[in-house]
């Protein structure tokens, strides 16, 4: 049997769902779930792999093998999901085909049985499960009803901006004008914990003021940057604006930045972090990571050691520290500040790959996560719990330039990290819209 009586309807999971989410298996309700047998195959290759996609698959089998035998089934007969009130079974083919041998193969036999079981049962509503978007087209051509996985999915398009305009009296815009505190609740409109808000006269748009609320005294305060930046790095827009106070503010221990190419994320955040580590000493080091995802051949097909394997995914980092150096305008001569080298042999700037630092714990440091885009929200998790006392970490990216096969614009860890803390009062968040990195570059990123 299928599935027990009370069971509405039936989801049948694809293997990149599980490598993704192993516990996937208990986020559908009192409904059935099935992994074809296929899946488990597909599964096994990963066991032993130190990745997070090998973490998962191991996972999966402790969770698959707790459930064995339960009130005397076995897997292939459906076993109930006590914490859901569903069922789980593992579904094998009458007729096991011969082990697939070419690419997509694999993916060909769950969808087969996914048909199979829907035509086995056509009074139950069935639903194939993949995050893999050509497999849904296929199931959709064949007459299956076919859905993406929505666990921890977040609508790119529903983030919101980290920014609210409120238009106000005259006096209230002046007040804020005059670096005074203003009274949230005069505002009339709903605020997220350190959101950046621009006050505006009703009467006159164009005369306004720019602050921060501060959920802990409800107030809105002033921003502490102005037209000059920190390190030579001047905010050309309002949300530039807005992203340097946040990063400067130490009630903010998590601050995400979402935006294209060009709008100046990494930029903001490595000269905060050189404000804050070098100048204020705020912190005892900056901290700057990104994950290594190749566009083209991976890592080990490069010559030389590992340090010069890594640098070609690293430079991005240092092309910014350059800019940061050299002269007020980026133009040649360096600043009278020490350069960048001195302060990364000294250890007070750290760039390495975000590999290195699983395992570790990071207390009193300013943490730079940079192409956030590209991790799942288990590899997130692990990297923000590496945050000791005193630690502030910034995950910048652009969503829509995903290079991990697992994730997309709304299941990345960015996107949901976002959005998890936007009403904490430790976390904030600011979407970059307008690129500022040159007139090419911006209508480049707008045309093509």
């Amino acid at each position: 049997m299928l599935a027990s009586a009370n069971v509405k309807k039936t989801y049948v999971l694809d293997t990149n769902v599980v490598l993704h989410d192993p516990l996937a298996v208990y986020k559908f309700e009192d409904n059935a779930v099935v992994l074809p047998i296929f899946v488990i195959e597909e599964v096994d290759q990963f066991k032993k792999e130190l990745s997070e996609l090998g973490q998962n698959a191991r996972h999966l089998s402790r969770i698959l093998d707790e459930l064995r035998n339960q009130n005397g089934r076995t897997l292939d007969q459906g076993v109930p999901l006590e914490s859901t009130g569903g069922e789980l079974r593992v579904a094998v083919p009458s007729d096991m085909p011969k082990r697939a041998r070419g690419p997509g193969e694999m993916d060909r036999f769950i969808l087969q049985m996914a048909l199979d079981l829907r035509d086995e049962h056509p009074d139950q509503p069935l639903v194939f499960v993949t995050m893999d978007t050509n497999l849904r087209i296929r199931a959709d051509a064949l007459g299956l009803k076919a859905e993406t996985y929505e666990g921890g999915r977040i609508s790119i398009d529903e983030l919101y901006s980290g920014v609210i305009s409120a238009d106000v009296d005259r006096d209230l815009v002046d007040q804020l004008a005059k670096r005074e505190l203003v009274d949230a609740d005069a505002l009339g409109v709903e605020l997220y914990a350190h959101a950046g808000v621009v006050l505006r006269e009703r009467d006159r748009p164009r005369h306004t003021a720019l602050g921060r609320f501060d959920p802990e005294s409800g107030t809105i305060v002033p921003l502490r940057v102005g037209r000059e930046g920190v390190w030579r790095v001047r905010p050309r827009n309002l949300e530039q604006y807005f992203a340097l106070d946040m990063l400067l503010s130490p009630d903010i221990h998590l601050l995400t930045l979402v935006g294209k190419a060009g709008t100046g994320k990494t930029l903001l955040a490595i000269a905060a972090g050189l404000q804050s580590v070098v100048q204020d000493g705020a912190y005892s080091r900056m901290l700057v990571s990104r994950p290594i995802f190749p566009m083209g051949r991976d890592v080990g097909y490069l010559p030389g050691t590992v340090e010069e394997k890594l640098n070609p995914w690293m430079q991005p980092i240092f092309d910014n520290l350059e800019y940061i150096f050299s002269s007020g305008r980026g133009r040649g001569r360096m600043s009278d500040h020490r350069n960048y080298e001195e302060l990364v042999e000294s250890g007070v700037i750290q760039v390495e790959p975000l590999t290195y630092i699983r395992g570790r714990s990071l207390p009193n440091q300013f943490l730079v996560v940079d192409e956030a885009q590209n991790l799942t929200p288990h590899q997130v998790k692990t990297v923000i719990t590496r945050c000791g006392a005193d630690t502030k970490i910034i995950l910048t990216g652009d969503p829509y330039q995903i290079d991990n096969p697992y994730v997309d614009s709304a299941s990345n860890g960015l996107t949901v990290v976002a959005q998890r803390f936007q009403n904490e009062n430790i976390g904030a968040h600011v979407t970059l819209s307008k690129g500022e990195r040159s007139e090419l570059a911006e209508r480049a990123t707008q045309l093509l």
